[in-house]
């Protein structure tokens, strides 16, 4: 696993190559472009803060900003695992060749999405200068949850990318677990709306807990809770080791599968 890790930095140039080629190629003939990573998450929040906020009259003080903090890296997170996952069995012509690090597929697809992620986060932070809310010093601490979410996308599509270059019911399933797994998160409401009987839901959900970091770190201006950390760190120490494992299991013979 830690050569692995160590072969990532040494394929830098690959995967900053890689990265600037899919960026390029996904706007290619769109006249907005890169416009659209910041337009597609603000429509979706629009969408959303008119469905929750006036129509089901959900209340929550800045309700479009508390959305907005929780969708930005839910879309990061989604966009890029199912990307991820395809990144392997979408690349035949690149695995056939000899030597070629498929372990740098799924990288390239997270770091695509954290562009358009990076993008977008720009319009949170004016939206929240025009609302009049605090900036807390504790956003000096979102780099680092963004860098745990980062290896947790990594640990997890490693896993699933090689299971899909066998098994391409995984990219199909993904996208409906995607789907559930989003509602129990505390994207569109807050935690405190959870009943008490259903609060375990987001104790063993670290997506869960990664979307209250951000909501305490830009938002609340509070540090999480310790132990709620250590329980995301192992969750991706524990990714970061399967998805290692299935992908030195399978990844002899990806070229005979493509």
């Amino acid at each position: 696993m830690v050569e692995n890790l160590k072969a990532l930095y040494r394929y830098r140039a690959l995967i900053s190559a890689l990265v600037v080629r899919h960026l390029s190629s996904r706007y290619r003939g769109s006249i907005l472009g890169f416009l659209w990573s910041i337009l597609n998450p603000l429509f979706l929040m629009l969408v959303y803060t008119l469905v929750f906020r006036y129509y089901m009259r959900f209340d929550q003080p800045n309700y479009a900003i508390f959305l907005f903090v929780g969708l930005l890296p839910w879309l990061w997170f989604a966009s890029a695992l199912q990307e991820a996952t395809s990144s392997i069995a979408g690349s035949g012509h690149l695995i056939t060749k000899s030597m070629f690090p498929a372990h740098v597929l799924p990288l390239v697809s997270i770091l695509v999405n954290f562009v358009n992620f990076l993008l977008s986060l720009p319009l949170l932070f004016i939206f929240m200068l025009f609302s009049g809310l605090t900036f807390h010093w504790t956003l000096l601490l979102l780099p680092l949850v963004l860098f745990l979410q980062l290896i947790f996308l990594y640990g997890a599509s490693l896993a699933l990318s090689s299971l899909n270059v066998y098994f391409r019911d995984v990219q199909h399933l993904l996208g409906n677990i995607l789907t559930f797994v989003f509602f129990l998160c505390p994207i569109i409401y807050p935690p405190e709306a959870v009943p008490a009987k259903l609060k375990f839901t987001l104790v063993l959900n670290p997506l869960a807990a990664m979307t209250t970091f951000y909501h305490d770190l830009i938002l609340e201006g509070k540090l999480p809770p310790l132990n709620t950390v250590v329980y995301v760190c192992a969750w991706i120490g524990m990714l970061l080791i399967i998805g290692h494992l299935i992908y030195e299991r399978y990844k002899e013979s990806f070229a005979e599968a493509l």
